[in-house]
C-alpha cells in the first residue's frame, strides 16, 4: 500500500440544503503557491496587497500619498473613485499614479491645498479574471488651530477650598495631548490632591498656600504636525486662613449620582471620578455584580481613573467609584455599555477550483449591533452583477457548484453596522493544471539518527493532486505504519534510523497528468559527550582542569566552546583550552561558577556542565566543613494579592560559602503537613519576592545549601492567606467516550485544591456534534470528574470542552477536544471470504473489508474463528473447540498457522470494533493435506527367548494421514559398546505385533521403530531388549549359588574386612603413623568390591547397571514399555559400530558418529548381564 493523500470533495444537491454550512466547512480551498516560476504561466485574479488606512489623516505640509498595491496574472490595471464617482487623474496635473502600482501621489508642496483633496477614495485593481477593491479611504488633513484669545481674571480663594482650572483646548485633528506646565516649561507636580482630568482641566481637591502662582499654563501638543499650542497663563492666589473647616467629599466630575458611558469592543475603557473635600478624599473602584478583570485593569491618576484594556461585551455593567475621607463617603455609578464595530469570525478565503468542482465562500462577522452582510462581485453589488448559474447566495455563504472557467471572479464581502464596516476580497479562480512539484530536485536532507526526518514535496495542481511516496530505485511503496504523510505533501519519518538513508521519490497525480521528484536522505550519528566535566572544589591559587571528550559522526566537524555561567570565558591568560580540556591556573574566588562544554555541528548540539567551587586554602589545623546552619528570623512583608516578600537571616555557613537558599511552602488549607518547593535564590540574597496563588493559606520555610550539602529547614514563617480568584486553568485529560451506544461519557482530571483558586469549585461541561450546526449544550456540575450525556446517536464525533469555575468566576476559555459517542456492534459481516491452503499446517485467508459506516465504532481489526471437524468418536460431545486469531487494523488477509494435517476445517470471519464483534461471515470449509505421522504411541518387547523377541506397539496418536507401513531397524550391542550390523525391516500398516527370530542368545539389541504415510516418515521410537541365556548356564547358576563352600567363602571375606577395619581404628586412636603406600594398599580396590548379599537374583538384568555403558541410552521400565517422550536414545557413545543411514530423511546421519575412543569401565560395569561366574572371576 502506498502512502496517499486525497483532497476532500463534496458535491452539494438541492435535497441537502440544510447541511450546506457543514459541507462548506469540509471543502478546503487550494492555495496557489507564490512560486515565481509557477506564477509565470498561471492566471490569477487580482488581490489587494497594500492600502492606506480607512481613516487617513495627512500632513498638509507634505505631498499626499494614497497607497494601493495589488498582485495578479496578468498584472492588474488600477482606477480610483472619489466621493463615489470616477476620479480621472489624467485631468489633474497635480495627481500621478506610481508606475506598476495603483498608489496615488498628489503634489501639493509646489501648489494646491490639502483641503482640496479631502474626501473618500476607493481603489479598483482589475484584470481579465476579475476586479478587487480597496477599503473606503477617508482622506483628511490634520489641523492644529490656535487658542482663541481670552482675558483670564486672577483667581483668589481661601486655604482648603476646591478649585478647577479649565483648559478647553481647540478642536484639532487628531485630538491633542494635554499637559500643564509653568513658564520654565516644568511640569506642575500632581498628587492625590492635585490632578489633571481626562478633559484636560486641572482639579484641586483642596488648595494650600503653596499652590499660589501666576503661571498655570495649559499646553496642547498636536503630534501629527509636531506643534504645541499654549493657553494664556492663569494666576491663582491662596489666602491663608486661621483654620479650615473640614468637609466630607463631593464629586467635581462627573456630576450627580449616576452617569452613562459607551465604549467600543477592543478599545480602552476609561472611567474617571475626581472628588473634593478636606482632608483629601481617597478613591476606590468596584464593579457591581462582578469583579474587575485582573490582567486588564489598571489605575491611573492616583486611582482617580480606572482603565480596562481590550474591553469586550462581558465588561458591560455598572461600575461604582467611592470617594472617602474621615468625614464620610459618597459614590457615583457609571453604567457602561460596550458596543462593537464588525469583527471577523470567518473572513472569506481565496478559492482555486478545477472545472466541474464545487466550493464555497463563507463570510461571517459579529458585532453589536449584529452587522449586515452584503456581497459584491468584481466591485459591483451582486444583485445587479451578471448572473452566474454556478453561483447561489445563502446569506453569509456563496455556494458554487459545477464551476466553469467563466466562473472566475473576485468577490467582496461587506459587513457593516453603525460603528464601522469590514471589507474583504476573495477570488474564485477556475484552473485546469497538471501536477507540478515545486521542491528542487535531488535535494539532500541530513538528519541525526533517532530524530524526525521531514522530506518536502511542495506541489500544485488543479484538481488537487494525490501524493504518493516511494523509496529506492525499485520503487518500493511506503507504508502508513512507519511513515506520516502531511497534507502539504511532506513525508515524515518519526524516528529516522540508519536504514532510512536512501533516495525517496514523491509522485503527484491528478486526472490531467503526473509529476515526480527525487530527494535524498542521509542519517548521521548523534554528537555525544562521552567524558563530561565533573564538579570540582579547589583552593585559591591552585589549578583545576575540566575534561570534555566528544564523539561525533565522521562526516560532521564539531565546534567545541566553553562557557562560564552561560557567557563567554573571561579574556584571561589563566584560562587555556585545548582539544579536550579547559585548564584554569591560579584559581581565584571570581572563578567560581558553572562551566559548560558545548559541542555544535551543523545538525545538532550537546552540552554538559560542571560547577567549580573555590574555597580558602586549608588552614592549620584544618577547619571543619559542614552543611550550613538553618536560617532564622523569617519575616513576611509587602503583602499583596498575588505576592509577598520573605526575608530571613542566614545561619553559619560552617566554612563553606552558602551557594543558594531553597524556599518551600506549605498549604495549610488544602495539604497541611506537606511541603512543596517554591523557588531558589542565590546564596548572597536574604530576601525574595514570592509569587503566590489565590486562595492559599501559605507558610514558608528556608533551607541553605553549600558545597557540603543542605541545612535543616528553618522554623516555619507566619501564615498568609491570599484572596480568592477565578481559576486560571481548566481541567486536563478531557476525553469523550461512550460506554453505551446511546451515550457520551465526558471525563476529565479535576483540579486539586491548590488549583481551584477559590471556594465552590465546579465545572461547566459543554458539547455539540462536530459535523452539524447545533449550538453548544452546557451544564454546570459539582467538583466531579465525569458527566454522561444520554440519548446520543451511535458513534458520532462530538466537540467537547470543560471549563472550571468557582464562586469568584470562570477560568479562561477551555480548549476544544474531540470525542465520540458510544459504539455499537458492527452490522455487516466481511464478504468474499477465500481460503488458500499453503501446506499441511498453514492456510491463508482473504476477505473484503466491510463498509466503514457499518462498523459503528473504532475499527479494531478482523477476527477469524476456525475449528476442526470432529471424528465420529467425538461427535457426541456438545462442545466444539474453536480457535481464534485476531488481525489488527484494516488488514484484509491473514495466515492460520498450527493446523493439523489431513483434517477438515471450517472458518468464518467477523469485524471487531471497541464494542465487540459483528456477525459472522458464511462458513468456509477447507481440508489440509497429509503430513508425516507422529511416533508410535508405545513400543513393548515381550516373550524373550534364546533366539527371538516379540514387539508390540500402538499406532501413532496423530497419524496425520493414511499409514502405508512401519519401518523397524535393529542392531546388536556387544560388551564393548560397539554396534553391530543394522537390519532394516518393513511391516504392513495393519500390524501391531511382530516376532523377530534367529537372534543370538543372551544378546542386547537396540530397536528403532517409526511409521510412514505418503508424505514421508514420522518420528521414531527406540527400545532395547536382551535375549535369554541357554538352559545349562541357568542350571549352573542355580547350583553354584546353593553350594556351601561358596557361602563359607563369602563369610570369610566379610570377617577379614571387619578385622582390618578394627585394626585401623585402634592404630588411629593411638596416634600411630603409617606410610601413604600402606593407606593405598589398605583401601578396597574398586575392582574387588564385595557383592551385596541382598541384591536379589544374580541373573536378573539390571536397569541401573545397563544404563552406565549406554551413557545416553533409554532407561527401560520394568514392563519393557517405552513411551513416546522417552524415545530420544542416542548411540553416540557406542563408538563406530554403525556407519549406515537409517532413515530416508537422514535423521540418524551424524548422530551416531564414529567415536573410536572407548570410555573406561566404571566400577564393575559391563554390558552383559551379571552372573555368579563373573562375580567369582572378579575376586581372582
Amino acid at each position: 500500500m502506498q502512502l496517499k493523500i486525497m483532497p476532500k470533495k463534496k458535491r452539494l444537491s438541492a435535497g441537502r440544503v440544510p447541511l450546506i454550512l457543514f459541507l462548506c466547512q469540509m471543502i478546503s480551498a487550494l492555495e496557489v503557491p507564490l512560486d515565481p516560476k509557477l506564477l509565470e504561466d498561471l492566471v490569477q485574479p487580482p488581490t489587494i496587497t497594500q492600502q492606506s488606512p480607512k481613516d487617513y489623516i495627512i500632513d498638509p505640509r507634505e505631498n499626499i500619498v494614497i497607497q494601493c498595491e495589488a498582485k495578479g496574472k496578468p498584472p492588474p490595471s488600477f482606477s480610483w473613485t472619489r466621493n463615489g464617482t470616477h476620479f480621472d487623474i489624467d485631468k489633474d496635473p497635480l495627481v500621478t499614479m506610481k508606475p506598476g502600482s495603483g498608489t496615488l501621489i498628489i503634489n501639493i508642496m509646489s501648489e494646491g491645498k490639502a483641503e482640496t483633496y479631502e474626501g473618500v477614495y476607493q481603489c479598483t485593481a482589475r484584470n481579465e479574471r476579475g476586479a478587487a477593491i480597496s477599503n473606503n479611504i477617508v482622506v483628511r488633513p490634520s489641523r492644529s488651530p490656535l487658542w482663541t484669545k481670552e482675558k483670564l481674571e486672577p483667581i483668589t480663594l481661601r486655604n482648603g477650598q476646591s478649585l478647577v482650572l479649565p483648559c478647553r483646548p481647540p478642536v484639532g485633528l487628531p485630538p491633542p495631548i494635554i499637559f500643564w506646565m509653568d513658564n520654565s516649561f516644568q511640569r506642575l507636580p500632581q498628587s492625590e490632591r492635585v490632578s489633571q482630568g481626562l478633559n484636560g482641566d486641572l482639579y484641586f481637591s483642596n488648595v494650600l498656600p503653596e499652590d499660589t502662582r501666576e503661571d498655570y499654563i495649559c499646553y496642547a501638543r498636536f503630534n501629527h504636525t509636531q506643534t504645541i499650542q499654549q493657553k494664556q497663563p492663569i494666576s491663582v492666589k491662596v489666602i491663608s486662613a486661621k483654620s479650615s473647616r473640614e468637609r466630607p467629599p463631593t464629586f467635581l466630575t462627573p456630576e450627580g449620582n449616576a452617569s452613562n458611558k459607551e465604549e467600543l469592543r477592543g478599545n480602552v475603557l476609561s472611567l474617571e471620578c475626581i472628588a473634593e473635600g478636606l482632608p483629601t478624599p481617597i478613591i476606590y473602584w468596584i464593579k457591581e455584580d462582578g469583579i474587575l478583570p485582573i490582567n486588564r485593569t489598571f489605575y491611573k491618576n492616583f486611582k482617580k481613573t480606572l482603565q480596562i484594556i481590550h474591553v469586550s461585551e462581558a465588561d458591560s455593567g455598572n461600575y461604582q467609584c467611592i470617594a472617602k475621607n474621615a468625614l464620610g463617603a459618597i459614590h457615583h455609578t457609571i453604567s457602561v455599555t460596550v458596543k462593537a464595530a464588525p469583527y471577523w469570525i470567518m473572513a472569506p478565503q481565496n478559492l482555486v477550483l478545477s472545472p466541474g468542482e464545487d466550493g464555497t465562500l463563507i463570510c461571517r462577522a459579529n458585532g453589536k449591533p449584529k452587522p449586515r452582510i452584503s456581497w459584491l462581485t468584481n466591485g459591483v453589488p451582486v444583485e445587479i452583477a451578471p448572473d452566474d448559474p454556478s453561483r447561489k447566495i445563502d446569506g453569509d455563504t456563496i455556494i458554487f457548484s459545477n464551476v466553469q472557467e467563466r466562473s472566475s471572479a473576485v468577490y467582496q464581502c461587506n459587513a457593516s453596522n453603525e460603528y464601522g464596516y469590514l471589507l474583504a476580497n476573495a477570488f474564485v479562480n477556475v484552473l485546469a493544471e497538471q501536477p507540478r512539484i515545486l521542491t528542487p530536485t535531488n535535494t539532500l536532507y541530513q538528519v541525526i539518527a533517532n530524530r524526525p526526518a521531514l522530506l518536502d514535496c511542495a506541489f500544485f495542481g488543479s484538481p488537487l493532486p494525490t501524493i504518493e511516496w516511494f523509496k529506492g530505485a525499485k520503487g518500493s511503496a511506503l507504508h502508513e505504519d512507519i511513515y506520516v504523510l502531511h497534507e502539504n505533501g511532506t513525508l515524515e519519518i518519526p524516528v529516522a534510523q540508519k536504514d532510512s538513508t536512501g533516495t525517496y521519490t514523491c509522485v503527484a497525480r491528478n486526472k490531467l497528468g503526473m509529476a515526480k521528484n527525487e530527494v535524498h536522505l542521509e542519517i548521521k550519528d548523534p554528537t555525544r559527550i562521552i567524558k563530561q566535566p565533573e564538579y570540582a572544589v579547589v583552593q585559591r591559587g591552585s589549578t583545576v582542569s575540566f575534561e570534555c571528550k566528544v564523539k561525533h559522526d565522521h562526516t560532521l566537524i564539531p565546534t567545541v566552546i566553553w562557557l562560564k555561567d552561560n557567557s563567554e570565558l573571561p579574556s584571561d591568560e589563566r584560562f587555556t583550552v585545548d582539544k579536550d580540556h579547559l585548564v584554569i591556573a591560579d584559581v581565584s574566588d571570581d572563578d567560581s561558577g558553572t562551566y559548560t562544554c558545548m559541542a555544535n555541528t551543523t545538525l545538532d548540539n550537546v552540552s554538559a556542565s560542571a560547577v567549580l567551587s573555590v574555597v580558602a586554602p586549608t588552614p592549620t589545623p584544618a577547619p571543619v566543613y559542614d552543611v550550613p546552619n538553618p536560617p532564622f528570623d523569617l519575616e513576611l512583608t509587602n503583602p499583596l494579592d498575588k505576592s509577598v516578600q520573605l526575608s530571613w537571616t542566614p545561619g553559619d555557613d560552617n566554612n563553606s560559602p552558602i551557594t543558594k537558599f531553597i524556599i518551600e511552602y506549605e498549604d495549610t488549607m488544602h495539604e497541611a503537613g506537606l511541603w512543596h518547593h517554591h523557588t531558589e535564590v542565590s546564596g548572597t540574597q536574604t530576601t525574595a519576592q514570592l509569587k503566590l496563588s489565590p486562595y492559599v493559606n501559605y507558610s514558608f520555610r528556608v533551607m541553605a545549601e553549600n558545597s557540603i550539602g543542605r541545612s535543616l529547614p528553618s522554623e516555619a514563617s507566619e501564615q498568609y492567606l491570599t484572596k480568592a480568584a477565578e481559576p486560571d486553568k481548566n481541567p486536563m485529560a478531557v476525553e469523550g467516550l461512550g460506554s453505551e451506544p446511546d451515550n457520551l461519557v465526558i471525563t476529565w482530571k479535576p483540579l486539586n485544591g491548590f488549583e481551584s483558586n477559590g471556594p465552590g469549585l465546579q465545572y461547566k461541561v459543554s458539547w455539540r456534534q462536530k459535523d452539524g450546526d447545533d449550538e453548544w449544550t452546557s451544564v454546570v456540575v459539582a467538583n466531579v470528574s465525569k458527566y454522561i450525556v444520554s440519548g446520543t446517536p451511535t458513534f458520532v464525533p462530538y466537540l467537547i470542552k470543560v471549563q472550571a469555575l468557582n464562586d469568584v468566576g470562570f477560568a479562561p476559555e477551555p480548549a476544544i477536544v474531540m470525542g465520540h459517542s458510544g459504539e455499537d456492534l458492527p452490522m455487516v459481516a466481511p464478504g468474499n471470504v477465500r481460503v488458500t491452503v499453503v501446506n499441511s499446517t498453514l492456510a491463508e485467508v482473504h476477505w473484503d473489508p466491510v463498509p466503514l459506516k457499518s462498523i459503528r465504532g473504532h475499527l479494531q481489526g478482523y477476527r477469524i474463528y476456525y475449528w476442526k471437524a470432529q471424528s465420529p468418536s467425538k461427535r457426541n460431545r456438545r462442545h466444539i473447540e474453536k480457535k481464534i486469531l485476531t488481525f489488527q487494523g484494516s488488514k484484509t488477509h491473514g495466515m492460520l498457522p498450527g493446523l493439523e494435517p489431513f483434517s477438515h476445517y471450517t472458518l468464518n470471519v467477523r469485524v471487531v470494533n471497541g464494542k465487540g464483534e459483528g456477525p459472522a461471515s458464511a462458513d468456509q470449509v477447507f481440508n489440509t493435506p497429509e503430513g508425516v505421522p507422529s511416533a508410535p504411541s508405545s513400543l513393548k518387547i515381550v516373550n524373550p527367548t534364546l533366539d527371538s523377541l516379540t514387539l508390540e506397539w500402538d499406532p501413532p496418536s496423530h497419524p496425520n494421514g493414511i499409514l502405508t507401513e512401519y519401518t523397524l531397524k535393529y542392531q546388536p550391542i556387544n560388551s564393548t559398546h560397539e554396534l553391530g550390523p543394522l537390519v532394516d525391516l518393513k511391516i504392513p500398516a495393519n500390524k501391531t505385533r511382530w516376532t523377530l527370530k534367529n537372534l543370538n542368545f543372551s544378546t542386547r539389541y537396540k530397536f528403532y521403530f517409526y511409521a510412514q504415510t505418503s508424505a514421508g516418515s514420522g518420528s521414531q521410537i527406540t527400545e532395547e531388549a536382551v535375549t535369554t541365556m541357554d538352559e545349562a548356564m541357568a542350571s549352573r547358576q542355580v547350583d553354584i549359588a546353593t553350594q556351601g563352600w561358596f557361602i563359607g567363602l563369602m563369610c570369610a571375606v566379610a570377617l577379614l574386612i571387619l578385622i582390618l577395619l578394627i585394626v585401623c581404628f585402634i592404630r588411629r586412636n593411638k596416634g600411630g603413623k603409617y606410610p601413604v603406600k600402606e593407606k593405598e594398599d589398605a583401601r578396597a580396590d574398586p575392582e574387588i568390591q564385595p557383592m551385596k548379599e541382598d541384591d536379589g537374583t544374580f541373573g536378573e538384568y539390571s536397569d541401573a547397571e545397563d544404563h552406565k555403558p549406554l551413557k545416553k541410552g533409554s532407561r527401560t521400565p520394568s514392563d519393557r514399555t517405552v513411551k513416546k517422550e522417552d524415545s530420544d536414545d542416542s548411540l553416540v557413545d557406542y563408538g563406530e559400530g554403525v556407519n549406515g543411514q537409517f532413515n530416508e530423511d537422514g535423521s540418524f546421519i551424524g548422530q551416531y558418529s564414529g567415536k573410536k575412543e572407548k570410555e573406561p569401565a566404571e566400577g564393575n560395569e559391563s554390558s552383559e548381564a551379571p552372573s555368579p561366574v563373573n562375580a567369582m572371576n572378579s575376586f581372582v
